[in-house]
């Protein structure tokens, strides 16, 4: 499946959260065994040379994506979660949002010195909790090679936040 035929099971879903936003919900291709393949090919394979020692999926879509795409890679995968979802001891990082501020997570051993790691999420938005996962890979001591995304909302300019993020890759994009 291409690209267009993997968009073409993206809903839009309006006003969800808030009023305003248009919702892409990826229910639709998760449902489908061979698109949910076809993304997880297409999420990993510009990364197939780059060596991968863990995959970062962050919460909770990205988690849907990152244990495949591990899988494809040969990798180890780690979680990026919201404070206080981790049982063991974290690193944290907050980041702004447009109205205050949040924060992500990742346990101390996720990440080790010098390990090569991609970043994964579902969807590319503002790019502040995919930048806060970057970061949470730097201090921990690994190096981001790339982070994947199945969609970007470019209007929205996240990549502008990615600066430190290696190769970016995007299998559609609104």
């Amino acid at each position: 499946m291409d690209a267009a035929a993997l968009q073409a099971l993206i809903r839009d879903i309006p006003d969800f959260p808030k009023e305003g936003i248009i919702f892409k919900d990826v229910s639709p291709l998760l449902q489908e065994p061979k698109a949910l393949a076809a993304a997880v090919v297409a999420m990993a394979e510009p990364f197939r040379s780059h060596g991968i020692d863990r995959v970062l999926g962050i919460e909770s879509r990205g988690f849907l994506f990152a244990v495949p795409i591990a899988i494809e890679l040969g990798a180890g995968m780690g979680l990026v979660r919201k404070p206080g979802k981790l049982p063991y001891d974290t690193h944290s990082v907050s980041y702004d949002l447009e109205y205050g501020s949040d924060a992500i997570e990742m346990q101390i051993d996720t990440v080790l010195p010098g390990q090569r790691v991609l970043v994964v999420d579902d969807l590319l938005a503002t790019g502040g909790t995919a930048a806060a996962a970057v970061e949470l890979v730097e201090r921990a001591g690994g190096e981001v090679v790339g982070a994947s995304f199945l969609i970007e909302l470019s209007f929205l300019d996240g990549v502008s936040k990615l600066a430190n993020a290696g190769d970016l890759h995007f299998v559609m994009r609104y």
